[in-house]
């Protein structure tokens, strides 16, 4: 007699086959789970912060959008503008930050338009479904009304902006040394706003022209350039605390900028601008007119038919949504967002990056049902060079300037720059730069009389 008898057989076998179907079941299940899809918008400090927080689940498909194909470290422009760095030391390919995540798809593209109501994102050729969408397309250079002034100045928005300000400022170089009865004319630089930008962009030139450079040309005297700051209002650095915003335009002028306080520009022509003065009206030449006064928020803010601010940025509730449709974020530059106390906080890359986080896990707290807590900003503090072994930081109360000040933005910078590659280099240079009074980026890609000829060809054409 067996000791197992075949019906017996039969019936473990029919319990084998129900495991495998509900382990089947089980993995059939899982893979047909209806992931949420998230589109970042943006590859600037929010939308990169975003992206690195949403990547880690698994069960979101995230699709990261940018009109370019990296990221960009933009404080650090200024010194691409004035040949310190290159371009590739401040920015990093966006796939090369998600290549190792298989939710993350990278669409180099420009957003052309977005429907609320279908939950679509329309790119040049195609659209794009989402359930959740995070806009952090950052902000443009703006002229308050005035963009005709655009055709007669240099931005320092992105990559292009610098890159053009570098070949026109080592252009200007040339063309002196080529005719020297025109270098009071040539070497003449002005840059309007004295925020951190116009500073650090006044304190680099500085630099360039009466220590970096001065030794390389034979028939002028670099450090004669003529360079000019002006701001509209009574002190440099509005947001700092006032003792360093006096130490930096002593600083400043020590190095021979030209502070123009207190002075509105009403009008800017080719090589001249006219200014109001607490003095008066009064007219000033420039070869070279670099605009750092302002910005606005990108066009397609207008297209979501939301209430903007004055510089044009979506005003969005406490959890930086929009209120008719909180599955829509904005963030950053892109976004007006009042604190309890009814300020608006600035367009800084703190609050972009806090914002992309705080999204990220507002994003993760619905789907899993819990509520969302609104955004509560933490301030770290103000920091801004002025030059060589100096800068000013404002720190929650600590205030530093001159080298401790400039030790701590060289830390900061570097800490938040991404890549290590990146950091490298860039530590790299700037010991080389602080050892030698070097700038190694000083070649000019294109012709000196390209853009002369270039015009009397359209001319010719016409």
């Amino acid at each position: 007699m067996p000791l197992i008898e075949e019906r017996h057989f039969t019936e473990i076998h029919a319990l084998i086959n129900l495991w495998l179907l509900k382990i089947e079941g089980s993995k059939f299940a899982n893979l047909m789970k209806n992931k949420h899809t998230v589109i970042v918008a943006g590859a600037g400090f929010g939308g990169l912060q975003a992206v690195k927080s949403l990547m880690k689940d698994s069960d979101l498909e995230i699709i990261w959008i940018d009109r370019t194909n990296h990221h960009l470290f933009q404080p650090l422009l200024y010194q691409i503008a004035s040949a310190v760095l290159s371009p590739a030391d401040i920015a990093i390919p966006a796939r090369s930050l998600t290549r190792n995540r298989k939710n993350v798809t990278v669409i180099m593209d420009e957003i052309t338009g977005i429907s609320k109501e279908k939950k679509e994102v329309m790119l040049s050729n195609r659209t794009l479904k989402y359930d959740y969408l995070i806009l952090a397309l950052g902000a443009r250079t703006g002229y308050f009304g005035k963009n005709e002034w655009k055709q007669y100045t240099s931005g320092l928005k992105n990559l292009n902006d610098a890159l053009q300000i570098r070949r026109r400022l080592l252009l200007s170089f040339e063309e002196a040394e080529n005719d020297p009865s025109r270098a009071e004319e040539l070497l003449n630089y002005v840059i309007v706003g004295g925020g951190p930008t116009g500073v650090e962009l006044a304190g680099s030139i500085a630099e360039l022209s009466r220590k970096i450079i001065r030794d390389d040309f034979r028939n002028i005297d670099t450090a004669k350039s003529k360079i000019t700051l002006i701001e509209a209002g009574s002190d440099l650095l509005p947001t700092f605390d006032r003792s360093l915003s006096v130490y930096t335009k002593e600083a400043l002028m020590k190095r021979g900028v030209r502070v123009m306080l207190n002075t509105r520009v009403k009008e800017i022509s080719k090589h001249s601008l006219q200014l109001m003065t607490l003095e008066g009206e009064k007219v000033i030449s420039a070869n070279i007119i670099i605009w750092a006064a302002g910005v606005e928020a990108v066009p397609i803010t207008s297209e979501l038919n939301e209430k903007l601010d004055r510089q044009k940025r979506v005003i969005v509730n406490e959890n930086c949504a929009l209120e008719d449709h909180p599955e829509i974020f904005v963030i950053g530059d892109m976004a007006a967002f009042k604190t309890a106390d009814g300020k608006y906080l600035p367009g800084v890359s703190s609050v972009a990056m806090q914002q992309g986080r705080y999204v990220a896990r507002t994003i993760k707290r619905e789907i899993s049902g819990k509520k969302s807590r609104p955004f509560e900003y933490f301030e770290k503090g103000n920091m801004a060079t002025i030059g060589r072994k100096d800068a000013v930081a404002d720190l929650r109360g600590y205030k530093m300037k001159g080298f401790l000040g400039w030790l701590a933005w060289l830390f900061v910078h570097l800490f938040y720059q991404v890549g290590f590659k990146n950091k490298l280099n860039i530590l790299l240079t700037w010991i080389w730069s602080y050892l030698t009074f070097g700038a190694g980026v000083r070649v000019i890609t294109d012709p000196m009389n390209e853009d002369k000829t270039e015009s009397k060809k359209q001319h010719a054409d016409n």
